[in-house]
């Protein structure tokens, strides 16, 4: 997939093109692509907000998710 990002005049990105061929075979993959919402609600921004200040404050308690996958398969 070649993508494109297009910039504003202040060389800000501002959006990026997708071949036609490649939108297709997206659309095919998820055919309810164009119907969801472009922007997330203001109480998942701010739970994002939480974690990534959480992580950033933190960054030793990050660990694979393998370690929790098999944590969970100990506790079955």
């Amino acid at each position: 997939m070649k993508l494109q990002v297009i910039q504003d005049g202040s060389g800000k990105s501002a959006g990026v093109f997708i071949p036609i061929e490649d939108w297709t075979l997206i659309k095919a993959n998820y055919p309810d692509i164009e119907t969801l919402e472009s922007q997330i609600p203001d109480w998942q921004k701010e739970l994002l907000d939480l974690r990534i200040n959480a992580i950033s404050k933190n960054p030793e308690k990050l660990r694979p998710i393998e370690e929790l996958f098999d944590e969970l398969d100990r506790e079955i």
